[in-house]
């Protein structure tokens, strides 16, 4: 320590509110690992702001703050990433244990989670008809499902085609959806809602013009104008659900004839003259 120069003043002793001050100390916050769960829930959070055609492996590097060589370690490539994020839709789901007495309930139940979970971001339905549900993440959900089939006493060919079927209806019918959601957006309109934003006014004219079509060249369009077109795609879903549930059930065996209708069956023998 060195003797102050003459005639320099001494300093103040410090003020009693500045003597239990902490020292200020220069902190960096740290940076939370890169890890394969940050990319995928980057990529989301790009998939919702610009959809599936500006997802790009840069605009998620962007997202994170990294580069993009700094991805590769977590992701081979964007193919890869949309697998995981396919897979991450069904994270937490599982089915419940086939009830032959409930499997048609078993499966309205899986087909409504699993559009709500397709609708959760935009274009996973565009995701899911590309990216077939054979990985080893996905294949305990492909069995379960199968299960659900075969314990209700469908027939093998019937129960191998019947799950391809019900992913295609839900795929198609979400893709649908998000087409109408991005027509909202260029319009301005609510995308929150998965309902067809201008559905309503759209609909009473569509149920106008059937109904004013000539009778004599169509007579089945007139006579359904009032049901062909519905505002709500719960009921829209539920409807074309259930056309598929019974058709599976068609091809059930039918059950074999118990006593009492064996009984039934059996014709009284005629009298002889």
């Amino acid at each position: 320590m060195t003797d102050a120069a003459p005639g320099t003043p001494a300093s103040p002793p410090p003020s009693p509110w500045e003597r239990e001050r902490p020292v200020r100390s220069r902190v960096t916050p740290t940076r939370a690992p890169l890890s394969r769960e940050r990319v995928v829930e980057a990529a989301f959070t790009v998939l919702d702001r610009q959809g599936l055609d500006g997802l790009s492996m840069r605009q998620v590097a962007a997202e994170l703050g990294v580069t993009v060589s700094a991805l590769y370690a977590h992701v081979s490539s964007k193919d890869d990433l949309l697998e995981l994020m396919y897979t991450r839709t069904f994270d937490e789901y599982s089915m419940p244990a086939p009830d032959p007495e409930r499997w048609q309930e078993q499966l309205r139940d899986f087909a409504r989670s699993a559009r709500q979970r397709l609708l959760s971001h935009r274009d996973m339905a565009r995701i899911s008809m590309a990216h077939v549900p054979f990985t080893a993440e996905l294949l305990p959900h492909v069995e379960a499902l199968l299960a659900v089939f075969r314990t209700a006493g469908l027939p093998d060919r019937i129960a191998a085609e019947a799950g391809d079927l019900i992913s295609t209806y839900i795929d198609g019918f979400v893709l649908e959806e998000g087409m109408w959601r991005d027509r909202a957006a260029q319009h301005g309109g609510d995308t929150a809602s998965p309902a067809r934003p201008d559905w309503s006014e759209m609909a009473d004219e569509m149920r106008n013009y059937f109904a004013a079509l000539p009778a004599q060249d169509f007579p089945h369009l007139r006579a359904l104008s009032g049901l062909m077109v519905t505002e709500s795609s719960d009921d829209r879903f539920d409807i074309g659900l259930e056309i598929i549930i019974r058709g599976l059930a068609s091809y059930l065996p039918s059950p074999a004839p118990g006593p009492v209708q064996e009984a039934e069956q059996v014709s009284e023998p005629e009298e002889v003259p």
